[in-house]
């Protein structure tokens, strides 16, 4: 008989060698079972050159179990080498994927290689905080953007000069607080004590909103987050024109205040590389905004010195192509493409403009290189880029290229919603926001609640089958390996409600429901939760600023409220210090194996583990005392084995203190209290050790 939970591989680089094999080089691909079971293993693949069975080999045996091993060449042309496996004994016939054991062929969950396929080192796991700059904190009160500076969207610009006003529905678009790269830099040092090993900016590019996703000029970091060298003109006190914001037009067009911005960020970069943090910039290339100096629609730029007519000025614009005019006439041509419509969101024109494409690959090389040194970006709406989606994947496979050869360890992530398939298969992005294998299973999973708290389904918490199913199905179209290392896994971010007021389940928005309501009933032992799962899950877990500390929020703009300085929620900060220093100590947690555990229903057990360690994590979302007992076979460690707990939540707080706890015939029993989580840890080479040392060392008396 085939014992199903002893089986087991991925492309880990215990069961895979290398793990981001080159084309035309050997390959070791390796097979676990119990031991004795199997009488035959054999490894099945398809690739677009050949398609064959190899018979696999026993390597060796340990622990109870069999290790199995089959070398191969990988193939020189490009494309996906898709493989499973088939597992016979006596009148048994076992199939494995992605999935596990099962009793008929594969299909799309089989295991996939990609030669030359690769994604950073560095990115593997690593701890990612997203920072809304605007929010973050007022570093330099000379850039702060001023009342009646310009007017934007129906209103002028808003100088907010109460720190923790809560955003106004209404007009935050044109709402400033003050944060800026001064800001940040001023707290580099906060954020490596925490643990952070990445800065996601979003957008810095100059533009006239406080989300910046509507950008102005693609050159330059806007001066209202860096330096105003030069302050001169007038505000829109008594015009709407923003011909007459003389004011905003010299801070955002003198290029005495564009160079030191831009100075300014490359010394955020340097400073944050010397902390041993890399920094990820927010491209947006689909569409810039109204104000953008091509299009011009506000006439920023029509009499500034040094730049040419914009689109929308001029029919004979040098940036005419850029755009998408259906009729119409000049000057102040309004007939051109807005995304989704939008007027203040012009669509860039890529097949219309050999040269606008020229121009934004040089920016995507441009802020990767000297003297900024930026290690990636993260794309918006990458995949409504161009207006066909063979043009679209052409775009992204000469910007990768492009990208890469500027810096060889730039990360590309991508803003995608469903399917990233078609993109993740080699030569484009290297991974994507992870919504569908991360934020949304897991936010239904503990609270039940859509992820911009639209709606609630309480039949989903502590429905563990249906999480799995949903994070092993989403990873699975969308992943393979390399690129599931780095997906960037959040909980909360600047375009969904914050995952603490998720779990109070409250539907609604801030403009229905009001701010306060998504500050009343959040549960933080259930917000501890999400944390150690996020911490614990494979890919790089991401903090949006401030969760870290208790913040609160429905969706946007109601998510994008100021990091309370001086009110922190320290205990939740201590929380997030611990995990991502867990996180960052154990290898398993960075680029280990996870596989499944059975702790009964309601309860969500997993293991992250390697040849060496292992770690497992148990979420009990009943809202009582629960004994579970949790066989840890599939993890590969020997049936007697010592367990030390390293981490466990509750509603009452968090524990660290080491208790151990003894593995017997395989199996783990322990009670786990209600919405609790609990991490434990097992290492061989700890095991090892004690049990010599006091073999061969004792007191004589």
């Amino acid at each position: 008989m085939i014992r199903r939970d002893r089986l087991f591989h991925d492309l880990t680089l215990d069961y895979y060698q290398p793990p981001q094999p080159k084309p035309g080089k050997q390959v070791f691909v390796y097979f676990r079972c119990g031991q004795g079971d199997a009488g035959r293993i054999t490894l099945i693949y398809d690739s677009e050159v050949a398609s064959d069975e190899v018979e696999m080999k026993i390597h060796h045996s340990e622990d109870g179990f069999d290790y199995y091993l089959a070398k191969g060449i990988v193939p020189k042309t490009s494309g996906i080498v898709h493989y499973y496996f088939r597992i016979e004994s006596e009148g048994e016939t076992l199939y494995y994927d992605q999935r596990g054991a099962g009793e008929t062929v594969p299909d799309k969950f089989k295991f996939r290689m990609i030669p030359n396929f690769y994604t950073p080192d560095w990115a593997k796991g690593a701890v990612m905080y997203q920072i809304f700059v605007d929010r973050f904190r007022n570093g330099d009160p000379d850039n702060d953007v001023l009342t009646d500076e310009y007017n934007y969207v129906g209103g002028k610009s808003i100088q907010v000069t109460n720190w923790n006003q809560y955003p106004d529905p209404d007009a935050d678009i044109r709402e400033f607080y003050g944060g800026d790269l001064q800001g940040v830099l001023d707290k580099l040092d906060y954020l490596k004590d925490l643990g952070i090993e990445v800065i996601y900016f979003n957008p810095l590019f100059v533009s006239p909103s406080s989300h910046k996703y509507d950008t102005q000029d693609y050159d330059h970091i806007d001066p209202h987050f860096g330096k105003i060298v030069s302050d001169k003109g007038n505000l829109l006190t008594n015009s709407y024109s923003n011909k007459d914001a003389t004011r905003y037009i010299d801070r955002v067009t003198n290029k005495k205040n564009l160079e030191a911005s831009d100075e300014l960020f490359a010394k955020v970069v340097s400073e944050a590389h010397k902390r041993g943090i890399r920094v990820i910039l927010d491209g947006v290339f689909n569409h810039c905004g109204s104000f953008n100096k091509w299009m011009d629609k506000e006439s920023i730029y029509e009499n500034a010195k040094g730049y040419e007519k914009g689109a929308y000025v001029s029919k004979d614009s040098p940036y005419h192509d850029y755009f998408g005019f259906s009729g119409g006439n000049w000057p102040y041509n309004n007939n051109y493409e807005g995304w989704w419509g939008y007027d203040t969101l012009p669509k860039l024109n890529y097949e219309g403009s050999k040269k606008l494409e020229d121009y934004i690959i040089e920016i995507g090389k441009k802020w990767v290189s000297a003297p900024y040194f930026a290690d990636g970006w993260r794309l918006d709406v990458a995949a409504d880029l161009g207006h066909s989606e063979d043009y679209n994947h052409s775009f992204w496979r000469r910007f990768r290229k492009a990208v890469k050869e500027a810096n060889p360890d730039a990360l590309i992530l991508a803003e995608h919603y469903g399917s990233a398939h078609n993109w993740l298969v080699g030569g484009e992005w290297d991974s994507v926001m992870n919504y569908d294998a991360f934020m949304e299973p897991l936010t239904y999973f503990l609270t039940g609640m859509e992820k911009h708290s639209d709606g609630y389904h309480g039949e989903f918490i502590g429905n563990v089958d249906r999480f799995w199913d949903c994070m092993l199905g989403a990873a699975a179209e969308n992943f393979s390996h390399p690129s599931l290392l780095v997906a960037m896994n959040e909980l909360s971010n600047h375009d969904h409600s914050r995952f603490l007021t998720r779990t109070n389940h409250v539907v609604g928005r801030c403009g229905t429901r009001g701010h306060k309501a998504a500050e009343e009933g959040v549960s933080k032992a259930i917000m501890r939760q999400a944390v150690v799962v996020q911490m614990t899950w494979p890919g790089a877990p991401t903090i949006y600023y401030g969760d870290e500390a208790g913040v609160c929020g429905f969706t946007d703009p109601d998510n994008r409220r100021t990091y309370p300085w001086g009110t922190e929620d320290q205990e939740m900060i201590r929380f997030h210090k611990e995990m991502i220093h867990l996180h960052k100590t154990s290898v398993e947690l960075k680029t280990g194996s996870l596989v499944r555990l059975d702790a009964g229903e309601g309860i969500l057990a997993y293991g992250r583990f390697n040849r060496i360690s292992a770690t497992i994590v148990v979420i009990n979302t009943k809202d009582y005392l629960t004994v579970s007992e949790i066989s840890l076979a599939p993890l590969g460690i020997p049936e007697e084995a010592r367990l030390v707990r390293v981490m466990e939540s509750g509603p009452k707080g968090f524990k660290t203190d080491a208790l151990t706890y003894s593995v017997k015939n395989g199996k783990l029993v322990r009670a786990y209290g209600a919405d609790s989580a609990v991490v434990l840890q097992y290492s061989r080479i700890t095991a090892v050790n004690e049990e010599s040392f006091w073999s061969t060392n004792f007191f004589r008396m």
